[in-house]
């Protein structure tokens, strides 16, 4: 088996598809990328098994065949060799791979093909197609309020409903929670699904910028992602997720608007003087002056400052963490956003003060004890 490419054309392909590779001692064959050469074209898959991509690419080859090679050195070698063809020559009896590039020679030794993992086919699907700055925005808007507790499985990914006139992106730590909403899209067959965070972190970082299609088939079982040469099938969470309407209060008579960069430099100043352990901040509102402090007792460390915004509803006090309301300032790209709540042992709703046609973000944070200052 022998073909020729261009070190950077194959590098770039191999990087796409590096972050589904496991590092794994019960698996070691995980740690290969499988190269499949048919007609001239260039199949590269990886796997983890959870969570599997596939691309490819035109190549010049005068035979076919299967190998698979240890992705670590190949990549690092690669990174290392200037833009130029390269020939793979791999002898199928033994598996010896050697590389030839310019002037020099590198040896690996490959793997069987056959012990490398099916890649899943994905049959009786449903199919619905967005476009990738879509799907690219509504991982970024939720793929950071995902919950990292592995005795809760279900909120380890992110909960994509699926209705006849809107799409719907939902992720929860039970402490923080967002709700994405697109109401300018729909899919044919309502469903839901969870799709896991390893399978998100890798669309997020592979998905183009510009209007490509994305076409998701799915089933029962697994999702498959296709935009471009590159292909992602990953396997659902099948899990129920929790009801999260419910915790979403209805009522908050209480609403500050603000300037949502101003607010969120503050928090970044204040926090540091915050206990690093509850990150916590005080937000005291009364007319139109929103008074936001900080204290941690152990060191005698203190900040205040104070912000101009405007506000309906009685004065109040509430506490909330300060990491989590960065985490969503930080989403939310808009000029003024909005602070919902009730009381003060009640959730908090942040909104952008001016919706975006189609697009309906919601952002719940819960609020947390304060301490007497």
């Amino acid at each position: 088996m022998r073909f020729i490419v261009s070190t950077s054309i194959l590098l770039k392909q191999l990087q796409s598809i590096s972050g589904a590779s496991s590092s794994s001692t019960v698996l070691p064959i995980l740690e290969n990328f499988l190269f499949e050469i048919k007609d001239n074209l260039l199949t590269i898959s990886a796997t983890d098994l959870q969570t599997s991509m596939v691309t490819s690419l035109q190549i010049e080859a005068k035979e076919e065949g299967r190998v698979a090679m240890p992705s670590k050195i190949l990549i690092e070698t690669l990174k290392t060799l200037p833009d130029q063809p390269v020939a793979f020559s791999v002898d199928m009896s033994t598996l010896a791979i050697e590389i030839s590039a310019g002037d020099g020679k590198y040896k690996l030794s490959g793997e069987n093909a056959d012990d490398f993992p099916k890649i899943p086919v994905v049959d009786n699907i449903s199919t619905v197609n967005l476009a990738a700055p879509v799907l690219l925005e509504a991982i970024n808007k939720t793929i950071f309020a995902v919950s990292n507790d592995e005795l809760r499985p279900a909120m380890s990914g992110v909960l994509v409903q699926l209705a006849e006139q809107s799409i719907t992106f939902v992720a929860t730590d039970a402490h923080k929670l967002v709700r994405y909403r697109r109401t300018d899209i729909g899919a044919e067959k309502p469903t839901s699904l969870i799709l896991p965070k390893k399978a998100l972190t890798l669309l997020k970082s592979s998905l183009p910028s510009d209007d490509v299609n994305v076409s998701i088939e799915y089933n029962n079982t697994n999702a498959f992602f296709q935009f471009g040469n590159i292909s992602l099938i990953c396997r659902l969470i099948d899990e129920r997720y929790p009801d999260y309407e419910a915790v979403i209060p209805r009522l908050n008579p209480n609403k500050l608007t603000v300037d949502r960069s101003l607010f969120l430099n503050t928090l970044r100043r204040v926090v540091i003087f915050a206990n690093k352990t509850t990150h916590q901040v005080r937000l005291k509102i009364s007319g139109s002056e929103l008074h936001i402090s900080a204290e941690d007792l152990d060191f005698s460390n203190e900040a205040h400052e104070r912000l101009s915004c405007q506000f309906e509803g009685e004065d109040m006090e509430i506490g909330f963490n300060a990491k989590f309301l960065v985490e969503m300032l930080n989403n939310l790209n808009c000029e003024e956003v909005v602070l919902e709540m009730s009381t003060p042992n009640r959730a908090g709703l942040l909104l952008p003060a001016i919706k975006e046609d189609g697009v309906d973000v919601l952002m719940l944070v819960m609020p947390v004890m304060l301490n007497n200052i």
